[in-house]
């Protein structure tokens, strides 16, 4: 039977991994800076392998942020809001989609816009695609 990931270390996971590509780091330089092999980040950054209390104080470090970074957006289960939906969902695929290349990409690229009214024309451009991609896709 496959083991799956559990989400927390998913979660953690992936943060690592968004931080890392934010830093332009390869999983080599990050694994090199452990003492580690790269499939090793790999293999944390899928949260296939648990990453301890001292081993993310050092992640933390390399990457110049705190470990509470790592669990910043992390899904809580049996947890519901006032409004009665469980918090994670929505929240979480932002996460997912952040830790993409593509994603951090875009959001780099966004960034650089200096005027809102670039801005708020890109917004508007990618909701009419989007939008476009689903109407595309349903009929």
């Amino acid at each position: 039977m496959k083991k799956t990931p559990d989400p927390i270390d998913r979660h953690v996971g992936s943060r690592v991994r968004m931080q890392r590509i934010l830093m332009k780091m390869s999983q080599e330089k990050l694994g090199e800076a452990l003492g580690l092999t790269f499939q090793q980040v790999q293999k944390y950054e899928k949260g296939l392998n648990r990453i301890g209390a001292s081993r993310l104080q050092q992640i933390s470090k390399t990457l110049n942020v705190p470990p509470s970074f790592f669990f910043d957006g992390a899904p809580t289960l049996g947890v519901t809001e006032a409004n009665g939906f469980a918090e994670g969902s929505s929240s979480q695929y932002i996460v997912d989609f952040l830790s993409t290349a593509e994603g951090l990409h875009l959001n780099r690229a966004f960034a650089r816009i200096k005027d809102p009214k670039v801005r708020k024309r890109v917004l508007e451009l990618v909701s009419a695609l989007a939008e476009s991609d689903a109407e595309a896709t349903e009929g």
